[in-house]
């Protein structure tokens, strides 16, 4: 199997000149999965987010109240714990199964689309509560001045626009978070190489076996 070498020359208190190598046919796989599995999750974020960022703040009831704290919920609970709720959900016996089922499958767990749902769920809290600011900020002013307007091209024409530096700012964040994640995608995904396993799942397996050279310097040449 193909290697590739990369040469690094250290300080010379370390001294040397190391030699790492990777895995071409695994990385290459891995760093693409891991950017599809962001990209795909980034544009998902923003179609569920903006529309529930934009009900949350405007609404000011009990139900909006439960759901913005549910939202949340990711933000304190452990990745793996998270990881472990999601993967009973996607597996036979909950509603994933019921819906794998319906194309031949048993489960959404093992899946791309297994890891896409989790890293929703895992990075929603970090789009959803910024571009909710971000409506807040704006206010409802900008609509009263506009008259009499449909709600979706006020929202479309004068509130997104107003707004759009929160929202590119969400985007980035949820796709940074995505490109990271490794707790939520090894309990679901399992780390299937060429499948689930995503680049951050190499790194800890690095530190794992030992290998620093290359822990230090994978996410350099990623």
């Amino acid at each position: 199997m193909q290697a590739i070498t990369i040469a690094i020359r250290r300080p010379a208190l370390v001294g040397g000149l190391t030699h790492i190598d990777f895995d071409s046919s695994e990385i290459s796989q891995s760093i693409a999965l891991t950017i599809e599995l962001a990209s795909v999750t980034t544009v998902i974020l923003l179609v569920i987010g903006v529309p529930l960022a934009w009900w949350l703040a405007r609404s000011k009831t009990f139900l909006s109240e439960a759901v913005a704290a549910l939202i949340a919920l990711p933000l304190v609970l452990p990745p793996a714990a998270l990881g472990f709720c999601v993967l009973v959900l996607l597996g036979p016996d909950g509603p994933g199964g019921v819906l794998a089922s319906f194309w031949g499958e048993r489960t959404l767990a093992l899946t791309f689309v297994g890891i896409v749902v989790g890293s929703v769920l895992s990075a929603l809290p970090l789009v959803v509560q910024p571009i909710r600011n971000a409506f807040l900020a704006v206010g409802d002013h900008p609509l009263e001045m506009t008259g009499r307007v449909s709600p979706l091209y006020g929202f479309v024409a004068i509130i997104a626009p107003l707004a759009r530096l929160e929202l590119v700012k969400a985007a980035v964040l949820g796709f940074s978070h995505t490109i990271g994640t490794f707790g939520v995608v090894m309990m679901i995904g399992g780390n299937i190489p060429g499948r689930t396993k995503v680049l951050s799942a190499y790194v800890v397996d690095y530190v794992q076996e030992s290998r620093w050279h290359e822990e230090v310097w994978l996410p350099l040449v990623w």
